[in-house]
């Protein structure tokens, strides 16, 4: 095997432990119940922090610091609207991740057993 086939499979291990790396991370931060409320509603159109505390049910502080977690890691990004502060997912990919998550949790509520 050559140098540069080596090199090449070196590189493509890292980028792979990198996208690995960062796509856990990503799941992460969407393991808890606040940020996947906010993302999910997010994933229906800009909001301001009032909407999303409405949305998630959560404490306005609490919404502010995870939407403050979610800002920092790239996935929601803000502009001013006059005063206000308004959200947005990132990109797309955030929303059908956020979907296809909520699709697994139907699946498995669906697939319980009844209560007795």
């Amino acid at each position: 095997m050559s140098t540069g086939t080596r090199t090449a499979r070196a590189q493509d291990a890292q980028e792979r432990t990198d996208r690995l790396e960062v796509a856990a991370s990503v799941l992460a931060l969407l393991a808890d119940r606040t940020r996947l409320a906010l993302m999910e509603r997010l994933g229906r159109g800009e909001a301001d922090v009032t909407t999303l505390t409405e949305a998630c049910g959560a404490a306005r502080p609490s919404v502010s610091q995870h939407l403050a977690k979610l800002r920092l890691a790239g996935l929601v990004t803000t502009r001013k609207d006059g005063r206000r502060v308004v959200y947005a997912l990132r990109h797309g990919h955030l929303r059908r991740l956020v979907d296809e998550a909520m699709n697994v949790a139907d699946h498995q509520i669906g697939s319980l057993p009844p209560h007795d």
